[in-house]
């Protein structure tokens, strides 16, 4: 680690080099034990220096948007983190909306706002990056990722850049072509339309309204623990089958919205996960189905 460690300090600023940081300072659900190394380049080029060093050293490696649908557990992650939030410039010319990958989707449609383009407002309370909203095709409400997306651009295991136009991204629930490849979303250009600057901002309010009387956004969590099973409504799943409050150690499944699983404080992420692998157990139990989480889970016990 010593020698990939002498490279990065090479090609990036050692304040943004962390080593054995804490991951619960990083994710939205405030766990996690630390990792070897964390690293925030600050441009795409810096990031494609630095992702043919974390190759060539052979260790493990992540890349993370905001953090906001990750938990990593409490034996932190054995290798290097790379963290994309400062990849945030946007621009846009006409109905194009051209951003890297570590912009928050609130200041992504906040910018859109400004701009009196619409057709983002969906997005502007979810809790994560544009990075992590297009390898998940995330959705709320009357709008999806896959309905806005014109073209992304990646970086390849090759250390390349590469573009591929919406139409090949393979948008599914949840899921995208970036689930299939090693690759790394770099940008994304979004195709959206004009629209009046106040009906788009009370569009915003009103969604997040919605969302805030619904949802527990006053505790630490990954947002919606459960993908939604077909046929079903995960929420309800979970309270039909009793875990409507439920806790374990610090965990606590949402008295407001069953689909949460949150921390009331002093959760470990081995206390998230056992709640989780409960609710699983016990909704299958009772109904036969399989519940499987949004939230991603990486590192050691």
């Amino acid at each position: 680690m010593e020698t990939i460690l002498n490279k990065l300090k090479a090609v990036m600023a050692s304040e943004y080099i962390k080593e054995n940081e804490p991951m619960k300072n990083h994710t939205s659900f405030k766990v996690g034990g630390p990792a070897d190394l964390l690293l925030m380049p600050q441009t795409k080029e810096e990031l494609q220096k630095v992702l043919a060093i974390c190759r060539e050293g052979g260790k493990p490696f992540y890349i993370m948007g905001n953090g906001s649908n990750l938990i990593v557990r409490d034996g932190g992650f054995r290798g290097i983190i790379i963290k994309t939030k400062a990849l945030n410039k946007v621009s846009a010319e006409g109905k194009i909306m051209r951003a890297e990958a570590g912009i928050s989707l609130k200041d992504l449609a906040e910018f859109a706002l400004e701009e009196k383009l619409t057709g983002l407002e969906f997005a502007s309370g979810i809790p994560g990056s544009l990075g992590g909203a297009v390898t998940m095709n995330a959705g709320a409400y009357d709008g999806e990722m896959k309905n806005i997306v014109q073209s992304i651009e990646v970086l390849t295991e090759n250390g390349v850049f590469k573009t591929l136009p919406g139409e090949a991204c393979e948008f599914g629930y949840r899921s995208s072509v970036l689930q299939k490849h090693p690759w790394v979303l770099v940008s994304v250009s979004l195709q959206l339309k004009k629209g009046d600057y106040q009906a788009i901002k009370d569009k915003m309010l009103d969604l997040n309204t919605r969302r805030q009387n619904k949802q527990p956004l006053e505790y630490p969590s990954a947002g919606s623990t459960f993908r939604r099973p077909e046929g079903y409504f995960a929420g309800k799943l979970v309270q039909d089958a009793g875990f409507k409050g439920r806790s374990f150690g610090g965990a606590q499944v949402s008295e407001k919205h069953s689909g949460f699983v949150i921390n009331k404080g002093d959760a470990t992420a081995d206390d998230i996960l056992a709640l989780i692998t409960l609710i699983q157990t016990g909704v299958h139990q009772k109904f036969g189905v399989d519940l499987k989480t949004e939230v991603i889970v990486i590192g050691e016990p």
